[in-house]
C-alpha cells in the first residue's frame, strides 16, 4: 500500500485530477477503475473521484511500490539561463518581463529553452519548488504572449493563486492589461473596437466572421493615440477580451497595422523597417497590469499596478519615428 499526505498545493481539487497528474503514465481508466473498486481512501476512509483533497489528508492506495515508480516519472526541471527579468514577486504570484524572441510555452521546434521552463529553473534554484514524486504542482502562466511580443507575464506560484488567477483572467475586468504598440498611420482618436474572429484551421492566425458564425468570438479592444505624425501612431491599446492576435488584427483592420507584424501588417512598409532598424517581429509589448478587482487568496493585490518598461529596440525606434523625420 503506498501512502500520501497531500501538501497545501495539491489540495483543493478533485481527487481523480490529483491522481491523473500524478500517476501521469497510468490510463485514464486504471485510475477510475480504482476509485471504483474502492482501493483508494482518504483518512482510512473510501471516497469516489468527486472527493476534493484537503492539505494533511492521508491518501492510500492499494498499490505495489513497482507499480507506482512505473507510473509516475520524475518531473524534468532543466537549468537554464534567466532570459527574464522579475517585476514583482511575493510567496502567490511572480510577473515577469519576457523578452521578444522567447517563447513562454514549448512548440515543435523549441520545448526546453522557453519561459515557463526558465521560471521553473530559477523557483528551484531559489528552492521555492517541490520535486518528490508525491507533488504534482507546476507553477505555471496564467496567459500568453507570442513569441515576438514582449512584456508583462503572470506566473501562479501555489494552486491557490493560480486556480484564482485563471478565473479572474476569464470574468475579465478584474485584471487589466494594457500595451504599447506602434501602427502605421495617423490615428488621431480613442476607439473602442469591437469585431467577431475565430481561428483558421492548421494555420496560426485568426479571422473575422459574422457574430452569427457558430465558431465566433466576441473580440473588444481600446485604443488611444500617445503621440502621432502623418506616417505613424504610438498606442496605448487596453483589451477588454484576450483573444489570439488580438490587437494585431484589430488594428490591422482599421488600416493601422502593427509595425513589423508579418501575418497582418503593411509587407512592403515592414521591408522597409527591417533595412532601416533591423525589425523583423511586431513592435508589442505588454506595458501594464492593473489588479482591479483580485479576489481569492490575491484579494490583497487590490489596486497594484506593475508596469514594464519598453525594451530598448522599442524606444530607439519610437525616438527615431518621432522625433526625426522618416
Amino acid at each position: 500500500m503506498k501512502q500520501i499526505i497531500i501538501k497545501k498545493n495539491d489540495a483543493n481539487q478533485r481527487i481523480d485530477k490529483y491522481l491523473k497528474k500524478l500517476l501521469c503514465n497510468a490510463p485514464s481508466s486504471f485510475i477510475y477503475k480504482m476509485l471504483r473498486k474502492k482501493n483508494i481512501k482518504i483518512n482510512g476512509v473510501k471516497v469516489n473521484e468527486k472527493y476534493i483533497l484537503k492539505e494533511n489528508d492521508v491518501l492510500e492506495m492499494f498499490l505495489y511500490e513497482d507499480k507506482f515508480q512505473e507510473f509516475t516519472k520524475e518531473k524534468d526541471i532543466y537549468s537554464l539561463k534567466k532570459e527574464f527579468k522579475v517585476l514583482y514577486e511575493d510567496k502567490n504570484i511572480l510577473v515577469v518581463n519576457k523578452p521578444a524572441g522567447l517563447l513562454v510555452h514549448g512548440d515543435a521546434n523549441e520545448n526546453i529553452n522557453t519561459l515557463s521552463h526558465q521560471v521553473l529553473s530559477y523557483l528551484k534554484d531559489k528552492g521555492e519548488l517541490e520535486t518528490d514524486r508525491e507533488s504534482t504542482f507546476m507553477p505555471g502562466p496564467v496567459h500568453r504572449l507570442d513569441r515576438n511580443t514582449s512584456g508583462i507575464v503572470i506566473f501562479g506560484k501555489t494552486l491557490n493563486a493560480l486556480q484564482d488567477l485563471n478565473e479572474m483572467m476569464k470574468k475579465r475586468h478584474h485584471i487589466e492589461k494594457t500595451y504599447m504598440t506602434i501602427c502605421a498611420g495617423k490615428l488621431k482618436e480613442k476607439q473602442e473596437l469591437i469585431g467577431y474572429v475565430k481561428k483558421i484551421d492548421n494555420e496560426d492566425r485568426v479571422q473575422f466572421v459574422k457574430k452569427d458564425d457558430p465558431d465566433a468570438l466576441l473580440m473588444k479592444t481600446i485604443v488611444e493615440p500617445i503621440r502621432n505624425n502623418q506616417k505613424f501612431s504610438l498606442v496605448k491599446v487596453h483589451l477588454v477580451t484576450g483573444r489570439m492576435h488580438q490587437i494585431r488584427i484589430h488594428l490591422a483592420s482599421i488600416n493601422h497595422p502593427v509595425i513589423g507584424d508579418r501575418k497582418y501588417g503593411d509587407f512592403h512598409l515592414n521591408k522597409v523597417l527591417k533595412q532601416e532598424y533591423g525589425l523583423n517581429n511586431q513592435l508589442l509589448h505588454a506595458y501594464k497590469i492593473c489588479f482591479k478587482e483580485p479576489f481569492g487568496c490575491l484579494s490583497y493585490l487590490k489596486g497594484k499596478e506593475i508596469i514594464c518598461e519598453k525594451p530598448q529596440q522599442f524606444i530607439e525606434i519610437e525616438k527615431s519615428l518621432f522625433e526625426s523625420v522618416f
